[in-house]
């Protein structure tokens, strides 16, 4: 770490901009947000600084700083607190760096910080809270864009929040002796409902719940995060998921979430493996259920993390029953759906009113003699149907469908590890798709898509 971050206090402090422009015009407002007193000298002011100037908001010296002597001498630079070279000149830029630092002043060169010993990072500005990204100078563009990732992630109104924590703050630590408790009831009280309600502007039922857990002589401060992670590409993810996938002490997760995911998740944090493969469950899910409880029990902040959605075909459900049996605090973050994701990445539109007025989607783990669905229904042309793992099931599928009366000349499409950078589609028809299939060598996981839709599939196929 070349620079050390560092808040001031600039209220009332001094601070020298040499420069009129428009970037000049940027430094100036910051620092005036900040309470700085403003001093610029420039030979010429842009029309925003003449503004300030006219509206006695700043002191204008106007020259060029190689006409200014009495800014060349120590005792005058060491007034301010901060000088600023915001010129189009490097040579004077050069000169005005130089003489900060020899008169021991913080000084900072837009376009040239090797030259200056403080750098001025971007700044998402909350009120009371203050987010910097600094990259040490060497790209304004990463700085940029990780300002703008960040900004989607902080509430405009977070000040709130940090306002409201402020004023229970004296009471929580007066009720919670030590500091690991102090912590673990606080995560507890921002990664949930009381968070929402204050950001709400819903105090009054945020006080009510936090003086309810403070008088518990036992508090169950445990909660299970049940979130979906898409199909796989992480960029998918929802802003909510991303949030809790980084608040979690325990994830576990599944065989379909990525890798690329998986790398989101903190060090920290414990991870545990709960996937499953056809006749191969590390852990039957009466386990995996079970597991959920018992470290909701032991207060942690539980994450499950499930490929796609985790109320579609992910047994979602299931889980929070026994959540709820067992009064346990959850959330539920719904993620983009396998049907979804892959055939958008595979250019496929699921409904279109020339093709498909309805989609289904179906289970494509079936047993041969299965005769919980009614494929008689499924034949319907002008509709499209999307199975889940149904690979292994092809042939049954394509012969139970024709059987009924689909035509065998329907497309198809298969999307091997769709939304990833190893991505396949395999379109054929009903009748010849077993075969393709089998010459592709495809692996799981992979989606079926049937109907009329398919045709569009190169057309519109852009991922790829």
């Amino acid at each position: 770490m070349q620079y050390f971050p560092l808040a001031i206090n600039f209220q009332s402090q001094s601070v020298l901009v040499v420069g009129g422009g428009q970037i000049a015009f940027r430094k100036v407002t910051s620092l005036q947000t900040a309470g700085a007193k403003v001093t610029v000298i420039a030979p010429n002011l842009c029309q925003a600084l003449q503004g300030l100037f006219e509206g006695k908001k700043i002191n204008w010296h106007q020259f060029t700083f190689e006409e200014a002597e009495q800014f060349h001498l120590p005792q005058t630079l060491q007034k301010f607190k901060l000088i600023i070279c915001a010129t189009s000149n490097h040579k004077t830029n050069l000169t005005v760096s130089q003489l900060a630092l020899d008169s021991d002043v913080l000084v900072n060169c837009i376009s040239q910080h090797e030259h200056g010993n403080v750098l001025l990072p971007a700044v998402i500005d909350r009120g009371d809270v203050v987010i910097t990204v600094c990259t040490n100078g060497q790209s304004p563009t990463i700085t940029r864009h990780l300002k703008r990732q960040l900004e989607a992630f902080v509430p405009t109104n977070i000040e709130v929040l940090s306002r409201w924590a402020e004023s229970w703050r004296a009471a929580i630590k007066q009720k919670i002796s030590t500091a690991e408790e102090r912590q673990q009831f606080w995560e507890f009280l921002l990664s949930g409902k009381i968070k929402r309600w204050v950001l709400a502007n819903n105090t009054e039922q945020a006080d009510a719940e936090v003086k309810h857990q403070l008088q518990q002589s036992q508090r169950n401060l445990g909660q299970v995060f049940l979130v979906g992670a898409g199909p796989g590409d992480p960029d998918l993810l929802t802003v909510k998921a991303l949030k809790l996938i980084q608040q979690a002490e325990v994830v576990l997760y599944d065989r379909l979430v990525s890798e690329p995911i998986m790398q989101l998740v903190p060090s920290t944090c414990e991870r545990i493996y709960v996937g499953k493969r056809k006749a191969d469950h590390v852990l039957p899910q009466t386990n995996i259920n079970q597991l959920l409880v018992d470290l909701a029990k032991q207060g942690k902040r539980v994450l499950r993390l499930k490929g796609g959605d985790p109320f579609i075909f992910g047994r979602g459900g299931e889980e929070l029953e026994l959540l709820s049996a067992n009064s346990i605090s959850f959330q539920v973050v719904p993620g983009i759906t396998a049907a979804s994701g892959c055939a958008s990445y595979a250019g496929i539109p699921l409904t279109h009113r020339d093709y498909a007025q309805s989609v289904q989607f179906i289970a494509g783990q079936l047993q041969n003699n299965d005769n919980s669905i009614d494929w008689l229904q499924l034949a319907n042309p002008n509709q499209t149907l999307v199975f889940y793992m149904g690979l292994s099931q092809l042939s049954h599928i394509t012969s139970q469908l024709i059987s009924v009366g689909l035509n065998a000349s329907t497309p198809i499409a298969i999307v091997e590890k769709g939304t990833t950078e190893h991505q396949r589609t395999i379109i054929s028809t009903l009748a010849d798709i077993v075969n393709t299939a089998a010459k592709k060598k495809l692996n799981a996981p992979t989606l079926i898509i049937i109907g009329q839709v398919v045709q569009l599939q190169t057309k519109l196929d852009w991922f790829t």
